[in-house]
Formats: structure tokens, sequence, C-alpha cells
């Protein structure tokens, strides 16, 4: 398995097996905490290959710096199955989001994982930017 893409982004559509991202970031200015992301996307290509065949679980963990959860993990259960004409497989995943709180500035990621293991991680900065004052 080879994960080509995986990225946050304000929206992504995936159209006759082609990636659409629209407004790729790694950062959130925020001008108070805490902070609230109205909507976005964890979008993912990931390219199987023979051997990972079978029910594959992946799952996205949005973590902060410490390692710990910010919201319940996102399982989504792939069937991967490669037909015989083929060497790989390639699959697009989106995982839209709305709402999506942030209770401190700091460092987050965004972890993907599949059966368990680790395979990408996705960094996302969340900054507060006072308000000016008069």
């Amino acid at each position: 398995m080879n994960i080509q893409v995986a990225v946050l982004c304000d929206a992504a559509t995936d159209d006759n097996w082609k990636l659409n991202l629209l407004g790729a970031f790694d950062t959130i200015y925020a001008p108070q905490m805490p902070a609230v992301h109205l909507q976005c996307a964890v979008a993912l290509r990931v390219t199987f290959m023979p051997g990972d065949e079978g029910v594959r679980q992946l799952t996205l963990n949005f973590i902060n710096a410490d390692g710990r959860p910010i919201m319940a993990p996102i399982p989504l259960q792939v069937d991967v199955t490669l037909p015989d004409d083929v060497h790989f497989l390639t699959r697009n995943f989106i995982v839209h989001l709305q709402q999506l709180q942030f209770n401190e500035p700091g460092l987050y990621s965004v972890e993907v994982r599949m059966d368990d293991q680790p395979q990408a991680s996705i960094p996302l900065l969340v900054k507060l930017i006072p308000r000016p004052t008069t």
C-alpha cells in the first residue's frame, strides 16, 4: 500500500476516480480560543498492490501535540479486491468535517492508520492571532 496524497483542504471531490482538491492548508489562524473551523476535508489517494487485498480498516485520528485525541477516531472499512487484469488499484477517500474545534493554539495532526499501523501524518498548526487593541 502506498499513500500518494494525504492532505487537509477546504473541499475535495472524486470525479471518475480523479481526486480534485480545493484549498489545501496546514495552518489555521484564529482570532480567539477555542477556535472552530467551520468545514474542511481530509483527502487521501491510496494505491493498493497485490498482497493488500482483503477487508482493511483505515482510521483517521485527530491528535494534539501530546498525541491525545481531540475527537473520536474516524474508521473507514475498505474492501480491497484487485481485478486479475491490473497490477495495482488506486482509490480516493474523502472525509468531510464540520465544526472542528481546537481548544488551544499549537501543533495538531491527522494520523492515518491502516489496520492499526501508522501510514501517514498530516500536520496542522493552529495559531492565535489576537485582535488589535484600539
